[in-house]
């Protein structure tokens, strides 16, 4: 009898860990898990596809949750649907502005300059120190302007 409870209670749980997953506070910060990610016009297969993205870890605003399907919001603005298990909770930034961006080895723009980063690199977020991120770039990790970052901060 006792196996069977405990049976019973180990099921629940691992029924109930993907719904309380999903009960997230709205908006939120997530990225793209895989290389190529279908963003539809409505939240399900049936849809049409609006757009493909080719980024992996590309960060995106979650907006609204749907049964599996997450409306989200990139960069340019754009919005639409993607299925739940294509996005990652791990957080990413993606370099923004004109110009390149500078990557230091101490927040606050006093520290070593790194590397200079184009517009449009994607990278791991890691902790945020005044207006300076920590970013990670295929293995190369510094410091960068958060005004130079998209997917940083409160979404």
């Amino acid at each position: 009898m006792l196996t069977r409870t405990f049976l019973a209670m180990i099921a629940s749980l691992v029924v109930a860990a993907p719904a309380a997953s999903q009960d997230r506070e709205l908006p939120y910060w997530a990225a793209m898990r895989a290389e190529e990610v279908n963003m539809r016009v409505g939240p399900s297969a049936e849809y049409k596809i609006e757009w493909v993205y080719h980024r992996q870890g590309l960060p995106v605003r979650v907006i609204r949750m749907r049964e599996g399907w997450r409306l989200v919001q990139d960069v340019d603005g754009a919005q639409g649907w993607v299925v739940a298990r294509l996005l990652t909770p791990d957080r990413h930034a993606l370099v923004i502005g004109e110009g390149e961006a500078e990557m230091r080895s101490e927040p606050g723009g006093a520290g070593r300059m790194l590397w200079n980063l184009e517009p449009g690199v994607v990278g791991s977020l890691g902790k945020c120190e005044g207006n300076w991120c920590q970013l990670d770039v295929a293995g190369h990790k510094g410091w960068v302007d958060a005004e130079r970052l998209w997917g940083d901060g409160d979404p």
